[in-house]
């Protein structure tokens, strides 16, 4: 059983949504805290969404110098699987795990709603028991959500397959090409602004939009990872 671990901060919202969809997938959540100095022997890290540090300053300019982050980035750069989920994917920028930065939404409100995103790479860490091309649905709820980044590091993005989602239906927040999310060049890192832990049980998610798997959608991104570990 993959021990994947689930950083909180001050503010953090979504950590124990988080843990429930490790477990669900079939891993044992660990939690780990931002004043942690060890990673606690995980074998992979999830930054979950909420307002950290209350997003004083930049959304996760702050919760980049927590003391965690140093081993999060040090063992990233080894290869340990990382997924940032909304705030945690502003973090990811923020630690310079993964390139450009989030603003606030174009139209200056706090979105909430279901969101359809095509799959552009199934060959992540954290994506690898999707297809490429898949269409899926899970929530998206931000206010700094719009995805920049000048236009050479987006053709590297493009040009190298790190574009690892893509908003469908109209962009919902006016981010760079329609990006929802992205990975590092190694593949074991990757940010995306909507959140699968909250369509990883039917009933619970979103439902009727994407099949037989209506309302679990999110939950491939912790199996895919729980494959990965093994091989």
């Amino acid at each position: 059983m993959g021990r994947i671990g689930v950083v909180t901060f001050p503010g953090t919202l979504d950590d124990r949504d988080a843990a429930r969809a490790v477990r669900l997938a079939g891993g044992e959540p660990v939690a780990l805290w931002h004043a942690d100095a060890d990673l606690k022997g995980v074998d992979a890290v999830v930054l979950p969404g909420g307002f950290s540090y209350g997003d004083y300053l930049r959304a996760g300019a702050i919760s980049r110098f927590a003391p965690v982050m140093g081993e999060i980035v040090d063992a990233a750069g080894r290869g340990l699987p990382v997924l940032g989920i909304c705030n945690g994917f502003q973090v990811l920028t923020e630690a310079h795990l993964l390139p450009g930065s989030m603003i606030k939404n174009d139209h200056l409100h706090f979105l909430c709603r279901e969101q359809v995103l095509s799959v552009e790479n199934a060959d992540t860490a954290w994506t690898r028991a999707y297809s490429a091309g898949e269409r899926i649905t899970i929530p998206l709820k931000n206010q700094d959500g719009q995805y920049v980044a000048d236009e050479r590091t987006l053709d590297e993005l493009e040009g190298e397959g790190r574009v690892v989602f893509r908003y469908q239906g109209g962009n919902p927040n006016g981010s760079r090409r329609d990006i929802a999310g992205i990975s590092n060049a190694a593949g074991n890192v990757v940010g995306l602004m909507p959140h699968p832990e909250h369509a990883v049980e039917a009933g619970f998610g979103p439902d009727g939009a994407a099949g037989p798997r209506s309302g679990t959608d999110g939950l491939r991104f912790f199996t895919s990872v729980l494959q990965a570990l093994v091989g």
